[in-house]
């Protein structure tokens, strides 16, 4: 990078109403001169956020009111309206919801069992979008396998039973193919019904949810998802010889779509309001837990980062614009209409960022961009925030949210990066609850993204685009 001409460097002397170029030094080569003007407020961003567990409280009253916030129920829309209403309390600007038509799959009643050796229940989760049972359910022989591989190869073993897939979980984007492809594979071989090991690790029995999908021309069979230790019990019974029965009973069905909302609000820009940095996440869930992790944790901390600007004084020279993406979890619906919406502007938006990793302590970004791109974010994650252990970038950074509209006009996008240890034990069960999160992790992804948005929005050069 070369180094700032006389004019830009008098231009960051005036970087928020405090900020005095002079003042600061960063040891580091003159190379970095330019972000001198921010570390005064990044520190200020940094001890803002973490002076209370406001965000953390928010983050609690959210998901204890509302509960599961799955598409199509009216615990998302309530809450859609709520965190509306809140962020007008906040002073943000610009407060809107942009409609949605969204899919509306409701679960239903579910159950499954060991028939024989013996009977037994098995915790489940009907897989979103599943067909139902006939009324008085599924009742088949089992018939296990590790990969789609093995399914192949004994394929017709597969006809009239119901296909256990019982492939160990390495990692989500690794694991996930067996989810929402397997109820198709195992149709094709003639299976009745479908259950999946869920997509996790081992963790005290619980079942994962989450979307699969079916194809034309190949039948919808019924598919839902079993504990690991479960479906390792099952495999066990088959290894020995032991003929296996199970029963499966779900009433779930699909409804016609539904309106839902995007929640949009701004901290306009001071020179440049058309240019857009955006920070947001989903604020649908799964309809177990009550969506913490996933994603009303993400949703709260793009939300407090703009908060915490607002309430610094801190308008920087682009927008800052927090949209809270509805339908990520079976349809990608918000996304893509924001896509839509705002397809004239998007050749504006310099950044979009999303979080949606859980909400443990956060350790940096993904980043995908041009080079120079990149290089600019590196020095914000070095110089800024590596007092509280955010300053790492990997090499790829997006969502499903913010996906269609950074594939449509290449815009550099940005994820935030949390220790996810915790994470996979929890996604998508009914484990997902706040308790779960605590109050310094909300602060600290607050502050990291923040920090990062307000320099972006703020620094004279415009981020390079792809």
């Amino acid at each position: 990078m070369s180094r700032p001409t006389a004019a830009l460097s008098a231009g960051l002397c005036t970087v928020g109403a405090t900020v005095v170029f002079a003042a600061f030094t960063l040891g580091q080569g003159p190379q970095n001169s330019w972000l001198a003007a921010y570390r005064e407020p990044a520190q200020r961003i940094l001890r803002a956020a973490q002076t209370d567990d406001f965000a953390w409280r928010r983050l609690a009253e959210l998901t204890d009111t509302f509960g599961h916030r799955l598409s199509g129920s009216a615990g998302l829309e309530e809450a859609i309206r709520w965190t509306a209403e809140q962020m007008r309390q906040d002073g943000l600007e610009n407060v809107r919801l942009d409609p949605v038509m969204v899919p509306h799959w409701v679960r239903g009643q579910e159950s499954a069992e060991i028939v024989k050796p013996s009977r037994q229940a098995l915790p489940m989760l009907g897989l979103g979008g599943s067909v139902a049972t006939p009324p008085e359910g599924i009742e088949a022989d089992a018939f296990v396998v590790k990969s789609f591989e093995e399914l192949d190869v004994d394929g017709g073993a597969a006809r009239g039973k119901i296909v256990v897939l019982n492939a160990r979980f390495t990692t989500y984007n690794e694991s996930v193919h067996y989810r929402t492809a397997g109820p198709v594979r195992a149709a094709r071989r003639g299976a009745v019904a479908f259950l999946v090991r869920s997509v996790g690790p081992i963790g005290y029995r619980t079942p994962h949810t989450g979307s699969t999908s079916y194809i034309a021309g190949v039948p919808a069979i019924p598919a839902a998802a079993i504990a690991a230790e479960d479906a390792d019990r099952l495999q066990r019974f088959q290894e020995r010889g032991v003929r296996t029965v199970l029963r499966l009973k779900m009433d779930a069905r699909q409804l016609p779509d539904v309106l839902s909302h995007n929640v949009v609000a701004e901290l306009i820009g001071r020179e440049r309001p058309d240019e857009i940095v955006v920070v947001g996440a989903h604020i649908d869930s799964w309809d177990v837990g009550t969506g913490a992790l996933d994603d009303g944790g993400g949703c709260v901390a793009t939300w407090e980062a703009v908060r915490l600007l607002k309430n610094l004084g801190l308008r920087p020279r682009r927008t800052v614009r927090v949209v809270l993406f509805t339908n990520e979890e079976n349809g990608v619906r918000g996304g893509r209409a924001y896509r839509d919406k705002y397809a004239a502007e998007l050749k504006n938006h310099v950044l979009m960022l999303e979080s949606d990793i859980g909400l443990f302590a956060p350790v940096g970004f993904g980043f995908s961009g041009s080079a120079a791109a990149r290089a600019r974010v590196l020095e914000i994650a070095a110089e800024l925030l590596r007092d509280i252990g955010a300053d790492h970038v990997s090499g790829v950074g997006g969502g499903a949210d913010i996906g269609p509209s950074v594939e449509a006009a290449g815009i550099p996008s940005m994820s935030l990066e949390a220790d996810n240890t915790r994470y996979f034990y929890i996604h998508h069960t009914a484990a997902d609850t706040v308790d779960k999160i605590s109050p310094g992790e909300v602060a600290r992804a607050a502050a990291s993204i923040a920090v990062m948005a307000y320099v972006i929005a703020d620094m004279p050069m415009r981020l390079e685009a792809n």
